[in-house]
């Protein structure tokens, strides 16, 4: 990690608990913690009376029956998505069959590109190709209800699909699996795309946000500086792996070996994506080269 890129590791709630984290914010985590979605999948609802529901979940009875009841005698006119991996998506289906609320949000499941090789991406949190929205948003179109605004934001990188929505009235951003303060976003193909989630990154900075509310853990505190910092950490990452190539390794086990030491056994695979994404945008970049199409079976060399 950068030096500079400190991760609050704070659980944001016991699983189920419906908490006030704002005035115009309720935060329910659902009971599906796991070292990619670290204490569960946080889900947001906006307003008082008439509420947006963000990212409701995996198709969990419990967490739907709590989205539910925290709700009771309110009216949901939004369920909304940043993006379809399983963890996040899924329960909009049942939301809306008992409130009749529109789902809203991200477009259907799409791939940044197709993978080669016949490669798999078998991370716990895969896509949700189901899902499909009444309403596909796109950059700068809004839903709103009484005293909130929920703007959306295209933040391609860690899906294709993805987006943050704004919520102006509290100058805070719901960053979806963008950014998020207990770890850095798993950017795997062929959902994830790392050119897209840097210039994701840089499209954030500069923006007016004082907090970012994100997919799993804790609130971003100042994110301008976290987003830098996150920038710092994945062009850092970035010369790990071409220091890896000029000292000879050649295949992406290699690399994830010498610059993942001591890493969680459960995440070598998505660290092997990673890395993955990595030499894919340095061989677009022209800084990496590989025979074909980049893979994760390639044999890859500097430049």
């Amino acid at each position: 990690m950068a030096d500079d890129l400190t991760f609050d590791t704070r659980p944001p709630a016991l699983a189920g608990e419906c908490m006030r984290v704002s005035p115009l914010v309720r935060r329910i985590v659902a009971n599906n913690p796991g070292p990619i979605t670290f204490t569960g999948t946080c889900t947001y609802i906006v307003g008082t009376g008439q509420v947006a529901i963000i990212d409701p979940g995996p198709d969990n009875p419990e967490h739907i029956a709590a989205l539910l009841d925290a709700v009771k005698g309110e009216t949901v006119t939004h369920v909304v998505i940043t993006h379809t991996h399983r963890d996040h998506s899924p329960a909009s289906r049942a939301i809306q069959a008992a409130t009749g609320a529109r789902i809203v949000g991200c477009g259907p499941h799409r791939s940044a590109r197709p993978l080669f090789s016949g490669e798999i991406n078998k991370l716990e949190a895969s896509s949700d190709k189901d899902y499909a929205p009444d309403q596909e948003m796109t950059e700068g179109d809004a839903i709103r209800g009484p005293g909130w605004t929920l703007e959306a934001l295209a933040t391609p990188g860690h899906m294709a699909n993805h987006l943050a929505f704004a919520l102006p009235e509290e100058k805070a951003l719901f960053s979806g699996d963008h950014v998020m303060a207990w770890s850095t976003t798993v950017v795997a193909p062929p959902d994830g795309s790392m050119s897209d989630f840097m210039a994701s990154l840089d499209k954030l900075k500069g923006r007016d946000e004082t907090l970012y509310w994100p997919g799993h853990g804790g609130p971003v505190q100042d994110p301008q500086r976290f987003v830098r910092a996150l920038t710092h950490h994945r062009r850092q990452r970035e010369a790990s792996i071409m220091n890896r190539l000029n000292a000879g390794d050649r295949t992406i086990p290699e690399i994830v070996a010498a610059i993942y030491q001591g890493l969680n056994p459960a995440l070598v695979g998505a660290a092997g994506l990673s890395v993955f994404a990595h030499l894919e945008d340095l061989v677009a970049r022209g800084q990496a080269v590989t025979d074909g199409m980049p893979a994760l079976d390639s044999v890859y060399r500097p430049a």
